[in-house]
């Protein structure tokens, strides 16, 4: 286990990591998969199998791909394949809102908004791979 004197290098700040829920990139992650959820609501109805239904679990998989590498940190190769698999399942989230910006069913605002927060969980993704030794046991 991650203790006190180690640095959450995700962020660059001290903290102690307690479980997964404690690292700021699982937080934006399940936060951004959230609110695309609310904005998913409103989708048209015949979009409920493909676009609603792929958005939301690609942005979903980005959480549980950063919580199963977490439970896997004992082996840092699984970790960092965890982490790809999460920064895969983050591209294929900005794919679709940029397909859900295409046919207005978001604004320009929207899609910017969660372009940039899957910009920076790609950045701590990254920086966590880099610093595999600080997260793995």
């Amino acid at each position: 286990m991650i203790d006190e004197n180690k640095m959450n290098k995700e962020i660059g700040e001290f903290k102690k990591i307690n479980s997964v829920r404690d690292l700021n990139v699982y937080q934006l992650a399940f936060k951004s998969a959230m609110k695309i959820f609310e904005i998913s609501k409103k989708f048209p109805k015949e979009e409920m199998y493909s676009l609603t239904d792929q958005i939301r679990r690609s942005s979903r998989s980005v959480c549980s791909n950063i919580s199963e590498g977490w439970r896997k940190r004992r082996y840092s190769a699984v970790f960092i394949n965890k982490l790809s698999d999460s920064s895969q399942e983050a591209a294929e989230t900005q794919t679709w809102l940029e397909f859900a910006l295409g046919c207005k069913y978001i604004d320009n605002r929207i899609f910017k908004e969660l372009d940039e927060k899957y910009e920076h969980i790609f950045a701590m993704l990254i920086n966590m791979g880099r610093k595999v030794e600080k997260f793995c046991k």
